[in-house]
């Protein structure tokens, strides 16, 4: 789809939402045309873990005041990071720009990053919720050996660095996120990350678009009854249906990895997503990640998405940005001193 008809497409879609009239005109927030009404911009942020912590075994859901410490815990940080004298910014031990010394971010300082300070509306220990201990299923033996492969050539290389002798090809599980071409919490599927956790959601009677706000990617969703296509996609391709009052979403041809949990997924990833709505401030989102490629078995995660009344906001980020240029050159410049020193 050209840039153009897109941008037709949303046009209508944002038309045809608006005709629908406020959700509280609506009987028991549904569309003008008797749909559940989910249409808005959605806020995913939260401290809540993917997995739950080891120390965290046998408990799946924190109590009212462990949820307050971790919240006021989350803002003491923030605060201590504010309040920090300026200073030239220095690499964590492992070379990775992310992150600081001290736990202070690497390549950004704390007032770009919007983590959040709570944890999740349920108070669950993590956002997995099968398999039920909360974590993430074991890697297949395939898999494991492959990132083990990726570990090694990458030994002592940056997230944001090629590959030793590597071009734009070999910036390894994170590079899709370094040419923004996905961004590293819209996946698909989405996930919680350091900033930009939003989406937009828009309806028509056959339509739905998933608008994120990292990296302004829009998936336009069919509802009506369409196959897939078979032409693999960045963000896959997507098909959708109602469950009584819950948006299915199953998407499948994925081109290759996506930046869900850092290019951990393969090109057979199929995910199954559902948005429920709960409430006038709330969505719940649970995704089913089935890769048996990757994982030994499909696994679930669950995000309750609080409504933002703010709009979603441009995210510039593109490939071939100039730090896409300055990446290579710094690391050609590396490659080159590494065989001088031979």
């Amino acid at each position: 789809m050209t840039r153009g008809h897109l941008a037709g497409a949303l046009g209508v879609l944002v038309l045809t939402a608006l005709a629908a009239g406020p959700v509280g005109a609506q009987d028991a927030l549904r569309t003008a045309w008797g749909a559940p009404d989910l249409q808005g911009v959605w806020d995913f942020r939260t401290i809540t873990p993917m997995e739950r912590p080891r120390d965290l075994a046998d408990q799946e859901f924190l109590t009212e005041e462990e949820a307050a410490e971790r919240g006021q815990a989350a803002v003491a940080r923030n605060e201590d990071l504010a309040s920090r004298e300026a200073r030239r910014t220095e690499i964590d031990p492992s070379g990775n720009v992310d992150r600081g010394v001290d736990g202070a971010p690497g390549s950004y300082n704390n007032f770009w990053f919007d983590r959040g300070t709570s944890v999740i509306a349920t108070r669950r220990t993590s956002l997995v919720v099968d398999p039920p201990d909360g974590r993430i299923p074991a890697l297949t033996p395939e898999a494991e050996a492959a990132r083990a492969a990726v570990a090694e050539a990458r030994a002592n290389t940056g997230a944001h660095e090629p590959t030793p002798g590597g071009w734009v090809d070999d910036l390894g599980p994170n590079g899709l996120q370094v040419r923004c071409i996905t961004g590293f919490n819209s996946g698909p599927p989405m996930t919680p990350g350091g900033y930009n956790n939003n989406f937009q959601l828009f309806q028509t009677p056959d339509t739905v678009v998933l608008y994120n706000e990292m990296n302004h990617n829009p998936r336009v969703v069919p509802l009506d009854g369409r196959p897939h296509t078979g032409l693999r996609q960045w963000a896959g391709d997507s098909r959708g249906y109602w469950d009584g009052d819950t948006l299915v979403v199953e998407t499948v041809n994925f081109l290759r990895e996506t930046s869900f949990m850092r290019g951990g997924a393969s090109a057979d990833l199929r995910l199954t997503e559902r948005f429920t709505r709960e409430g006038p401030d709330l969505l719940r989102y649970v995704v089913t990640v089935d890769d048996p490629s990757t994982w030994t078995r499909p696994w679930t995660y669950e995000v309750p998405m609080q409504r933002n009344p703010d709009p979603i906001f441009e995210y510039a980020c593109h490939e071939g940005n100039y730090s896409m240029a300055v990446i290579l050159e710094g690391a050609r410049r590396r490659d080159l001193a590494a065989e001088a020193a031979k």
